[in-house]
């Protein structure tokens, strides 16, 4: 999506998998004046989590020129992981969770954080599954890219 200097993208995220781990797919619903995208995608085996980053990763990274944006998720790992500094504090630990344990999907997060320092993000938690327009969309794009067939393989999933 091209887009101006700072202009605003209102985007809608999911990720989906059959199993977890399982196939799992993602998608994502971009909207920048009154112009709509869709994008999506899926691998054999992965996690529901790495679905849900993987989305906003793919959003974000569709941008062409810094913009603000709004990014609608029912994922409170990922939401929460921004919105509540977890990730830059994860950085700062060196990767490790308040516990010392490694964080997960650190692969992810990793491409991710660039793209957050590019864009004035901000992050909204919807509740799932309870009749939101873009929200339901997204699942069912996210859910069909699941359950399609020859999936390529998450190179980060171990």
């Amino acid at each position: 999506m091209s887009v101006s200097d700072h202009s605003f993208v209102r985007i809608h995220t999911d990720g989906s998998c059959l199993g977890n781990p399982g196939p799992g797919g993602w998608a994502v619903r971009m909207e920048c004046k009154g112009e709509v995208r869709f994008l999506s995608g899926g691998f054999a085996r992965t996690t529901n989590n790495r679905m849900e980053i993987y989305a906003a990763l793919m959003a974000l990274g569709a941008l062409t020129r810094p913009c603000r944006v709004e990014l609608h998720t029912d994922s409170r790992y990922l939401c929460d992981a921004v919105e509540k500094r977890w990730l830059a504090n994860w950085r700062r630990r060196n990767w490790k969770k308040a516990d010392g344990k490694p964080v997960l999907n650190q692969d992810l997060w990793e491409r991710l954080l660039p793209l957050l320092e590019t864009h004035q993000v901000r992050f909204y938690w919807v509740e799932a599954h309870v009749g939101h327009e873009e929200n339901e969309a997204v699942d069912r794009l996210a859910r069909s890219e699941a359950a399609g067939t020859n999936l390529p393989r998450d190179e980060g999933f171990q």
